[in-house]
């Protein structure tokens, strides 16, 4: 309550100005004036749906206040380009870092007409009965518990109103995602919240319940993430509230530390075999796992695995190194795994040169918030993207980096219920289906520009990196790139002692 005593003090001093006003003399106005603008502005603060952050901290919020980005302001309506007064149609969040400045993505001088329906992606291999079209840009995992219940209920429903998908990270598949109507990508962690047994492990028959409702449309078992792979989530025990506990069957109050691997399974046979039984528990739905990419080794030992049983997954999304999170100890985020680039062409490679890459969808999640950024990533392998931050920027956060405190200015990523209110779920939804709808339609112009009419039609050869020692060179000059079956066919020199080593029977 403590941040609602500058707005109490204005309205009480205030107040007292004008007593003073009426009762010794007409000078006190001169004070009672401004202090009258400042609780009127202060109790406009309070009632504003807009700016979370302004909710919660009335009056001061302003003297921190980040402008939010162009791609959630409002624009006049018809309006499809920039407009003349300064308002930019840009999907930009404040504070997310733009594409490396020693990149660029090939223009074409026979560019063509830009799509006016955004497109999707198939998602569903051999193995799989109920494909799904996935958007071009979705919603990252961001569980329950780490976000509070009106931004999880925003982001699904801007997901609904865009018609793409949320992840609903590990923390388990609560009401809050359900009651939006939005696409869900069910993701199970290495703590299995949501399909727990009493002892902690797998429990099949309440994930085979929960996969039968018809807002999962995807399941997706997490391996690692980015920021902090090889070890386990962390969510405070400040913010395990009495309901988070029931979802999660955890004590309340008290710190929650995911194991740091699954209890499931300990090979890269074992994986995949694991990953077939989830589809086949969740009715032929497409199901898949995360990680972010350490080892090319190990991930060759997956590959092998899908090669001698004869089973893939529908989909593999790569997280980056470099995507954020609150559920990282401190001294390891940024310091494991390989950042974006590197994992998504290893997966690529990989999958491809032992034939499979046709029937499994690459994902790829991290510091991804603008169009260009999707772009980049599709000529780099993958073929949709996930955004974390720039989701959370759209809903209202300003990057206060106080997420395991509980105590979030924007009432995002909190559990205190004095905080939360702040969160106005509408208008959070809205901003959140705005974003995603401008930065997709930033991609498909970009596209356009480069003569592209489908992303399946972007390469390697369409990104650029400039180089300080010599000629700008494309992707597909820069780093190697497999053909189909290669791998089994005889793999070339530069791969040939990893795919030795690799072991479909134990992780390195």
């Amino acid at each position: 309550m403590r941040r609602f005593l500058p707005l109490l003090l204005v309205w009480v001093l205030g107040t007292g100005a004008v007593l003073a006003s009426l009762a010794r003399s007409p000078w006190w106005w001169t004070v009672a004036v401004p202090l009258l603008a400042a609780a009127c502005l202060g109790g406009r603060d309070l009632l504003q749906r807009r700016r979370p952050v302004l909710r919660n901290h009335p009056l001061v919020g302003r003297l921190r206040y980040r402008p939010e980005p162009a791609a959630v302001r409002r624009v006049p309506a018809g309006a499809r380009e920039p407009s003349g007064d300064g308002v930019e149609v840009r999907a930009v969040p404040v504070g997310v870092a733009h594409g490396p400045d020693d990149e660029y993505l090939v223009s074409s001088l026979r560019p063509v007409e830009a799509s006016e329906e955004p497109p999707s992606v198939r998602v569903g291999g051999p193995g799989c009965t109920r494909p799904y079209d996935m958007a071009l840009l979705n919603v990252s995992a961001m569980s329950f518990g780490a976000l509070s219940a009106r931004a999880v209920l925003a982001l699904n429903r801007g997901a609904e109103l865009g018609r793409f998908a949320q992840d609903t990270g590990e923390g388990g598949l609560s009401e809050h995602h359900l009651r939006g109507g939005g696409d869900l990508v069910w993701e199970i962690g290495t703590g299995y919240f949501g399909c727990r047994d009493a002892d902690g492990g797998f429990d099949a028959r309440e994930f085979a319940d929960k996969a039968a409702l018809p807002e999962v449309r995807c399941v997706s078992l997490k391996l690692s993430q980015g920021a902090s792979p090889g070890t386990g989530g962390v969510l405070p025990g400040v913010k395990v509230s009495a309901e988070i506990a029931r979802e999660r069957k955890v004590p309340a109050g008290e710190t929650v530390v995911s194991p740091a691997g699954h209890r499931e399974f300990a090979t890269p046979r074992e994986l995949v075999l694991f990953v077939a039984r989830l589809r086949e528990l969740a009715g032929g739905k497409p199901t898949g796992f995360k990680l972010c990419v350490g080892s090319r080794q190990e991930f060759l030992a997956v590959c092998r695995a899908m090669v001698a049983e004869g089973v893939a997954p529908d989909f593999v999304v790569v997280d980056g190194s470099e995507g954020g999170t609150g559920a990282a100890p401190a001294g390891l985020a940024g310091h494991l795994g390989m950042r974006l680039t590197e994992g998504l062409i290893t997966v690529h490679n990989a999958l491809t040169g032992v034939g499979l890459r046709g029937g499994v969808r690459i994902g790829a999640s991290g510091g991804v918030a603008t169009g260009a950024d999707i772009v980049r990533r599709l000529a780099q392998g993958a073929d949709y993207t996930n955004a974390a931050r720039s989701m959370m920027r759209a809903l209202g956060c300003v990057g206060a980096l106080r997420c395991h405190t509980g105590g979030c200015p924007a009432g995002v990523a909190t559990q205190d219920p004095l905080r939360t209110r702040a969160l106005h779920v509408a208008e959070g939804a809205r901003r959140v289906r705005l974003h995603q709808h401008e930065t997709v339609r930033d991609a498909v112009r970009i596209m356009a520009a480069m003569g592209v009419r489908d992303p399946g039609g972007l390469g390697p050869a369409h990104l650029v990196r400039r180089s300080d020692t010599g000629p700008a060179r494309s992707y597909a000059e820069l780093y190697e790139w497999l053909a189909p079956g290669e791998l089994l066919a005889g793999p070339p020199r530069s791969w040939e002692a990893d795919w030795k080593a690799a072991d479909p029977d134990g992780f390195c």
